[in-house]
């Protein structure tokens, strides 16, 4: 019988860009698709984020005609759960073997200095958990230090929403840093796809991450796989 696996959805409550009207918040795919793998499995999971409560949308990923997020936006459960998530420091992270880090702009704001999320993410791997993000929640990963002091992403290998993207959404100067950039600099061996807004994930042992919110269910799935194939 398979092992029962309990998931935890990291989202951003950060909503305001610095010169835009437009609200930022969760990039909605991001969670839906991932989770929609987990779904298949019947797996546990928790909604949390930086301050808890509320996890705002940004409204450029409400779209109507994907039937993914039709279907668990207009799920109770998974609704109850965005409107009322944890404060991530009142996880207990014993209770969970995978986290994620789902993106939206906003993450790179709340997510990249966060203590608790750091700690938290350090717990899960080190007792061998599964570590993923996609898109701009790769910027919860930045930080995050081992026990031996090392940083998590020091020489892995990983992806993460790239310049090009960045600047075709024409969002580049809005941000506070250049996701692809600080990965670099931070010694993780960041690559990408060959065109922008595809689908990519990279795998190094238990840290699965995904480019853009087109990668997302490819992350789920991955982190499915190599849960069940250990």
């Amino acid at each position: 019988m398979d092992p029962i696996y309990r998931a935890l959805i990291v989202c951003t409550n950060h909503t305001d860009y610095p010169t835009k009207p437009h609200k930022t918040g969760l990039w909605l795919s991001e969670a839906t698709h991932f989770y929609d793998e987990l779904a298949s499995r019947n797996l546990p999971y928790d909604i949390a984020s930086p301050n808890g409560g509320p996890v705002p949308i940004d409204e450029k990923s409400l779209d109507r005609r994907d039937a993914i997020n039709e279907k668990w936006y207009h799920d109770p459960t998974f609704r109850t759960k965005l409107d009322n998530s944890i404060r991530i420091e009142d996880v207990t992270s014993a209770l969970y073997q995978i986290i994620y880090f789902a993106g939206g702009h906003g993450t790179m704001w709340d997510f990249p200095d966060n203590s608790a999320l750091q700690v938290i993410t350090r717990q899960i791997y080190e007792k061998g958990g599964m570590v993923a993000a996609v898109c701009h929640g790769v910027s919860a990963l930045l930080n995050v230090t081992l026990s031996d002091g090392s940083l998590l992403i020091d020489n892995k290998q990983l992806t993460g929403f790239s310049n090009m993207e960045e600047k075709l959404v024409r969002l580049e100067e809005e941000v506070p840093f250049l996701l692809e950039d600080l990965l670099r600099q931070k010694k993780a061996i960041y690559s990408k796809s060959l065109l922008p807004f595809l689908p990519y994930i990279e795998v190094d042992e238990r840290l699965v991450t995904g480019q853009n919110p087109l990668s997302a269910r490819k992350v789920g799935r991955k982190v499915l796989e190599e849960m069940y194939e250990k």
